[in-house]
């Protein structure tokens, strides 16, 4: 006889269903809800491991996360980490810089001329050439793009 390892409630399995129902959902959550069915359903962590397509550990501790959180383990909890450090005004101020004419005797510019000069106007404290380059490079404006933009040299 195979080991039961998720037992779920009447409300639970309707909600899972439900979910999986709607044929929008993210992969990880799929798979979270996929698995748990497939557990309730007394198959083995291979046997669910091999259904959704991971490995047999993964299960186990999907299984353990429900039994400590319930369903709610079919959702990451926020992750921790470092803030952004500019929003999108400064990122407005930057491209809209890059877009502006190129200082005296400077054909165009570079993006360390651009990071000075947003340093200069106080825009930040300190900017790098290379996080002035992401900045650019998350618009439509391009360092490597010929004839606009800033030269990334």
């Amino acid at each position: 006889m195979k080991k039961a390892h998720v037992k779920l409630k009447q409300a639970e399995l309707d909600h899972l269903e439900g979910l999986l129902s709607k044929g929008s959902l993210a992969a990880k959550t799929f798979k979270r809800a996929t698995a748990l069915l497939e557990l309730n359903r007394g198959k083995t962590f291979t046997e669910v491991a091999t259904t959704v397509g991971v490995v047999k550990q993964t299960v186990s501790s999907w299984c353990t996360a429900y039994h400590d959180n319930g369903l709610s383990f079919l959702n990451d909890k926020p992750r921790s980490g470092r803030p952004i450090g500019i929003d999108g005004g400064q990122r407005a101020k930057i491209t809209a810089l890059a877009c502006s004419d190129a200082p005296e005797g400077h054909e165009r510019w570079t993006l360390r001329l651009l990071a000075d000069k947003a340093v200069e106007l106080g825009y930040w404290e300190h900017l790098s050439h290379v996080y002035a380059g992401n900045i650019l490079k998350k618009t439509t404006s391009s360092p490597t793009s010929s004839g606009h933009g800033v030269s990334g040299r």
